[in-house]
């Protein structure tokens, strides 16, 4: 597949917001446009878990990344017309990152009543990447069947669980473990994180 330098990025309102601007700001760096697409709870995460000072209405890449970027497209979850909605609209994959329960449930039987899982029903019938970054605690029946059924359909289930390899110093450093991955299954070079083995020369 020709890579475009677009991705498609959800954010949910699953516990775990910091991986959500952990990834943004990484992923900033190797795609030249990034379509945002967030949940109403995700910005109830974002204020709770990280105090951030944020509403739908200033979400803007000065909030998410600290700078202003003209390549991040914040679109509105209901907006259908958006290019991500439509296969014709070419991109290198999407992540859901953190994926809720409930997300994960509706792209798994299909159902996509919303942009966010629109994008995710359009990845996995076109088969571009779709990587559900799943955060919760412990798995019922259902989560799991339902992840089954998406890894079945050509989605990638990579939970937030960090590795302790190399030894994390802080929060952010455990939380770049598990970014570090959501990068590397999208074909993208990372150094946030030795690869296990190598020197970090």
């Amino acid at each position: 597949m020709t890579r475009t330098g677009r991705l498609v990025v959800g954010v949910t309102g699953a516990s775990g917001g910091i991986y959500a601007i952990r990834f943004l700001r990484q992923a900033a760096q190797s795609f030249r446009e990034i379509y945002y697409i967030c949940s109403d709870q995700a910005i109830q995460v974002m204020q709770t878990e990280l105090g951030m000072e944020v509403a739908r209405e200033t979400l803007s890449a000065k909030t998410l990344l600290g700078y202003e970027w003209d390549g991040l497209k914040i679109l509105n979850p209901r907006d259908y017309f958006s290019p991500p909605a439509s296969g014709s609209f070419r991109h290198d994959g999407m992540v859901i990152i953190p994926c809720s329960m409930g997300t994960l449930g509706r792209i798994a039987q299909g159902v996509s009543d919303d942009l966010m899982t629109r994008a995710a029903d359009v990845c996995l019938k076109e088969r571009r990447p779709l990587i559900l970054v799943v955060r919760e605690t412990p798995f019922n029946l259902v989560h799991l069947r339902n992840m089954v059924q998406a890894a079945e359909a050509g989605a990638v289930i990579l939970p937030a669980n960090p590795s302790f390899y190399n030894r994390p110093q802080t929060l952010e450093e455990a939380v770049d473990t598990v970014v570090a991955r959501v990068l590397q299954n999208l074909g993208v070079e990372q150094r946030i994180v030795p690869e296990w083995g190598m020197n970090e020369s």
